[in-house]
């Protein structure tokens, strides 16, 4: 038990006619519950909302918490806005995997209750935060909750890149790309090239490869401070770098991609009994059956 919640924002992802019911359905819970409501400005003009409503970024600054109505992308948006004020989130799934989003709408009133007074547990977790060093100059690409994530773009070219890991010189490589995951991301596109799932407490990040062009070439897995440099070689073609599946970034040969722990963690909120192997198994569909 931890302390309740009197100010909560709202953020929802537009499109869905269910993301819809939810939200109004959880706004008659929460003011049921006298909280206050602050929505999120699209999420206000998605149900023509006539009470207080405000920017994404002010969200962390006036309220206690953040509610994500969607699924996992809405939520990574969400986080990375919210991690640098401190301020928590939780997600209510309605998009299709929910790793992150693991209140159902099923179970809305029992979980929002819950949560709401004060029944959760807070997990951090550890972000990226990526720059691109160009011709001398060092612009910051973004934030990322789940992966930074170096590919050839609209080309059906292999990438040419180096690694380096803590200055330690790794490799250089053939590859479609490479996929630097957090433990969070470790069960996104990571997994799907055939990287290995973290804990999400496990303080490491993991590197995978995207079929590269050699049979020796596999995930790693490293320490979550670890300072990653990757320095594009590719001539041919201008490869790009993306957060979190975010617009990437067109890259030239020279430049040199970093990717270092944020400062800031997010505070990902859960309602009780939440069960990190559970979530596993029903998302990855692994035998529910326990031995006797």
């Amino acid at each position: 038990m931890t302390g309740a919640f009197r100010h909560v924002g709202i953020v929802a992802r537009p499109g869905r006619d269910s993301v819809v019911t939810t939200l109004q359905d959880l706004l008659k819970i929460l003011h049921g519950f006298l909280v206050h409501v602050v929505l999120e400005e699209e999420t206000a003009d998605l149900i023509g909302y006539s009470g207080q409503r405000a920017s994404l970024g002010m969200l962390g600054e006036i309220t206690d918490m953040v509610m994500v109505v969607g699924g996992d992308g809405s939520l990574l948006r969400v986080a990375r806005a919210m991690a640098r004020y401190h301020c928590p989130v939780l997600g209510i799934n309605r998009g299709r995997l929910g790793f992150l989003t693991d209140v159902a709408a099923q179970a809305l009133q029992e979980g929002v209750e819950a949560v709401v007074y004060g029944n959760y547990t807070i997990e951090l977790r550890f972000l990226f935060e990526c720059f691109i060093k160009s011709e001398g100059d060092q612009i910051q690409q973004g934030l990322a909750l789940n992966d930074v994530v170096l590919y050839s773009g609209k080309t059906l070219h292999m990438v040419e890149f180096e690694l380096f890991i803590e200055g330690h010189f790794v490799y250089r490589l053939h590859a479609d790309g490479l996929i630097v995951a957090t433990p969070t991301g470790s069960t996104a596109y990571a997994l799907s090239g055939g990287g290995p799932i973290l804990h999400p407490r496990m303080d490491a990040m993991v590197l995978v490869p995207m079929h590269p062009h050699s049979l020796n070439s596999r995930p790693l897995v490293v320490d979550g401070n670890s300072e990653i440099k990757i320095r594009v070689l590719s001539r041919e073609f201008q490869p790009m770098v993306s957060c979190d599946g975010q617009e990437g970034r067109s890259l030239a040969a020279g430049d040199w991609i970093y990717v270092r722990k944020y400062p800031h963690r997010l505070q990902l909120l859960h309602p009780p009994q939440h069960d990190f192997y559970k979530t596993l198994r029903t998302k990855m569909g692994w035998t529910n059956t326990q031995p006797s």
